[in-house]
């Protein structure tokens, strides 16, 4: 057989209750294995290459040599074990063509009724110096996305700000727009809005409601830990208008579930605590967390300690996660139902997210940002709305970002779910979107292995949480 070598970056092993697992990181599958696999690839771990001599030497007399051959066989066909050939690559090199849009993000209005300490954005203004979008401008964004992808069946539009209820007659014109062109195409047309909900009104629901709008709500959990930072512009805390808000808004929506986003900023670690008050008390569906790691005012950013807390209590609430889905119980946990939903689709993800790509932004001036969250900032645009899409310069930046070389991801076990980061994160953190978010490559590395043996246990002891709760989601877009 010749020397073969054994290639770590491609399996992860990990154990639950007792079960041996292999995750083989390219295709981000996950395979029980038995002692045998478990010994062969521990032969390979230990000695790195390995010959003909070295396996008689380790299994004659303890299994057959045809089994262990077969085993060998089957480690070499998932680039595990090479012959000394360069491994396949995971995927061809990306060269970006065309800019199949199926998401097109409108800043509606840079002005905030609120004055939230940590917000990140950079064109955020009070609201008397909002700068609103005009209805032309959302048109022609909607032409854009239109122009870039005629083929498909369904498109999304999302509405950002500041509070983008703040623009509200904006977005009563779009919606109408849209539904009207889509329409007469044949093709469908969702709506996604992300609130403080302090302007929602009964009326407002119910519009919101009759046209399928995707909501969802930051909310940062109990009166103490949410008035800490999202606050009025005068300065008094917002929880009490915002919880009846949303309490009123909860009780009348029946188009879809509403979620709610959680921000962690410093000295706010206590993850179970704002899950239970927001899914419990306040009645959310589903509720995220965004920690803040990195962005223009650090006092707000999580201390290295803070985010290894964060990350524990995130594992806590993980495992009350684990015990109601083995139940056939869904808690609402949005960060382990992503996690959870990528290991059973087997997504193998070669950047991080739709940015650039799939989805481009547009700011009040008709600017094509790379995502909503750079609207404003000194990052790059790529295009406007009246010379198109940048085309050649967003292809090279997505093509260098995918590359892997000499970034240390390639061999990183996380690599594929992951693929990098947040561009924002990064460029947040080292002014460099290029860069992959190393500050918490460990923290997510723990993370993904915490999410692999949570999935492991529910593939074997109630397979049905993800047909009933995982697929289910996909529906609504999340």
């Amino acid at each position: 057989m010749g020397q073969l070598f054994f290639q770590p970056q491609n399996a992860h092993r990990v154990e639950v209750d007792g079960r041996k697992l292999l995750f083989h990181v390219p295709t981000t599958s996950l395979f029980e294995i038995d002692r045998l696999d478990s010994d062969v690839i521990d032969l390979f771990a230990d000695r790195g290459t390995v010959s003909e001599g070295d396996v008689r030497t380790r299994f004659d007399g303890q299994a057959d040599p045809a089994e262990v051959a077969e085993r060998i066989r089957a480690f070499l066909d998932l680039d595990i074990v090479t012959d000394g050939r360069p491994p396949r690559p995971e995927r061809p090199p990306i060269e970006i063509k065309n800019f199949p849009l199926t998401t097109i993000v409108l800043n509606v209005n840079t002005g905030c009724n609120l004055s939230c300490t940590y917000c990140y954005k950079e064109d955020l203004d009070t609201p008397s110096k909002g700068r609103k979008m005009a209805f032309d401008t959302a048109k022609r964004s909607i032409e854009l996305l239109l122009a870039e992808s005629p083929d498909r069946d369904s498109y999304n539009v999302v509405f950002f700000g500041g509070e983008p209820l703040s623009n509200l007659g904006l977005i009563r014109e779009v919606v109408d727009y849209a539904e009207a062109r889509f329409g007469a195409l044949g093709k469908r047309v969702d709506f996604t809005l992300t609130t403080n909900a302090t302007l929602l009104t009964e009326e407002i629901v119910d519009w919101l409601n009759a046209h399928r709008f995707g909501l969802t709500v930051s909310m940062d959990g109990p009166k103490a830990l949410h008035d800490l930072n999202r606050k009025t512009v005068g300065g008094k805390g917002t929880y009490e208008v915002v919880a009846a808000k949303t309490r009123m808004l909860i009780e009348r929506y029946t188009s879809r579930p509403v979620g709610g986003r959680v921000t962690l900023t410093r000295g706010i670690t206590a993850v179970s605590e704002i899950w239970d008050h927001l899914r419990n008390e306040i009645g959310f569906h589903e509720v995220g967390f965004s920690p803040v790691t990195s962005g223009p005012i650090a006092p707000f950013n999580l201390t290295g300690d803070e985010l290894v807390t964060v990350f524990e209590e995130m594992k806590r609430l993980g495992r009350h996660y684990r015990d109601a889905a083995l139940k056939g119980e869904n808690i609402g946990f949005s960060n382990m139902h992503q996690l959870m939903t990528d290991l059973y689709e087997g997504r193998s993800k070669a950047l991080p997210c739709g940015a650039g790509l799939g989805m481009l932004a547009v700011d009040h001036g008709g600017r094509l940002n790379l995502c909503h969250r750079f609207t404003g900032s000194d990052m790059e645009t790529y295009g406007d709305l009246d010379q198109g899409i940048a085309k050649e310069k967003l292809a090279r930046f997505i093509e260098d970002r995918a590359d892997r070389t000499e970034k240390g991801c390639s061999t990183c076990r996380i690599r594929n779910i992951c693929a990098g980061g947040c561009y924002h994160e990064s460029y947040a953190h080292f002014s460099d979107p290029m860069k992959p978010t190393y500050h918490y490559c460990d923290l997510m590395r723990d993370w993904v292995d915490f999410g692999i043996s949570v999935y492991g246990e529910l593939i074997a002891g109630n397979p049905a949480f993800f047909t009933d709760h995982i697929m289910p989601r996909r529906a609504y877009g999340k």
